[in-house]
């Protein structure tokens, strides 16, 4: 049986500065610092004692996720490019309020939003490949720490689904709970749990 639990980042500056997310690398808010630290010693707590794999996009609001967590684990993070979000191209550094008005028509997933980003198609392809190879990882458990993008594709590719844009992302610091069983089945048995914010 393998457990992967996947961590949603904690609060971080585009949440409250009305700029792009993406690759733009925002660093983490005094709050979701303080989420963060809170999410690492009460998971911690719960995981002692077995041999966990972190890997972590290597963006700084996912890295500083993700360190309170190896410190009181007492692990190294693997960083992964591959989880970071969805790449906006030239709505990197703007406004959210430029993103909506210079937005391009996307007629399916193969269009991208903005000049030179990716397409959903790409973004989910990528996600998926990444997806794939941690879970193909020899480590039975393995914890991941991205972005709401990044996550909201993981789990449609863990269940299955097609490829299909998203809408519904998972909240700052939320963590979800996915286990495989021996006949291969994938099991999410906790779903953008909070509690381990506070």
């Amino acid at each position: 049986m393998k457990n992967i639990i996947t961590i949603q980042h904690a609060q971080s500056e585009q949440h409250v500065n009305g700029m792009v997310g993406s690759w733009t690398d925002w660093e983490l808010t005094d709050l979701g610092r303080e989420h963060a630290e809170n999410i690492g010693r009460k998971l911690s707590a719960e995981l002692q004692g077995r041999e966990w794999r972190l890997y972590s996009s290597d963006l700084k609001r996912a890295m500083q996720t993700a360190r309170p967590l190896a410190g009181y684990l007492g692990i190294e993070i693997e960083t992964r490019e591959d989880l970071r979000e969805m790449y906006f191209g030239e709505a990197i550094g703007k406004s959210k309020q430029w993103a909506r008005e210079n937005r391009l028509p996307v007629n399916s997933i193969n269009d991208p939003a903005y000049c030179g980003a990716e397409t959903w198609r790409m973004f989910w392809n990528r996600i998926e490949a990444a997806c794939d190879e941690i879970i193909a990882d020899e480590g039975e458990k393995v914890i991941v720490v991205a972005h709401a993008g990044t996550l909201a594709v993981w789990r449609q590719v863990w269940l299955g689904s097609a490829t299909r844009e998203l809408e519904a992302f998972d909240p700052a610091g939320s963590v979800t709970f996915l286990r495989i069983e021996e006949n291969g089945a994938h099991i999410i048995d906790r779903c953008c749990d909070l509690s381990y914010r506070s």
